[in-house]
């Protein structure tokens, strides 16, 4: 896709109800880039994979402020819920920016499970993203 606008309304197709400013800040926090196809034609795709590559804190705090609704954990899971059709932006975030405690993410539509590594718990790292998120408080099941 190399039209923002049609990105819209692809998204609003799918009941994603996004500005052509917030695809665009979006695109940005995936680090997506124009390139062109042997076409011809401009779209988006998503650089190589560089796991060296650290999301800035203010960043991870703006995605998270942004999308993140509700933060919960048990042992050593945290699930953070987003809107429909934007843990992927989360996740993304969360696995760049090298967030102590955490040690990966796995995304759906509009939940996202993060695993807490063996020097911490679930109910820390919950704790943890939701001050990221400006949450205060949130149910704690673990």
């Amino acid at each position: 896709m190399g039209n923002q606008a049609k990105l819209v309304e692809m998204l609003l197709f799918e009941h994603v109800s996004a500005t052509q400013a917030t695809v665009s800040r979006d695109l940005d926090d995936l680090g997506a880039i124009k390139v062109r196809t042997a076409s011809g034609s401009s779209v988006y795709a998503l650089p190589e994979f560089a796991p060296d590559r650290v999301a800035p804190l203010e960043q991870l705090r703006r995605v998270m402020g942004e999308w993140v609704g509700e933060v919960t954990s048990s042992s050593n899971l945290v699930v953070v819920r987003t809107p429909p059709g934007c843990a992927h932006v989360v996740a993304s975030a969360l696995d760049r920016s090298a967030v102590d405690g955490l040690i990966g993410t796995v995304a759906g539509d509009d939940t996202v499970i993060c695993i807490a590594g063996e020097n911490s718990t679930g109910q820390r790292l919950a704790a943890h993203l939701r001050e990221l998120a400006g949450i205060d408080g949130g149910v704690n099941n673990g």
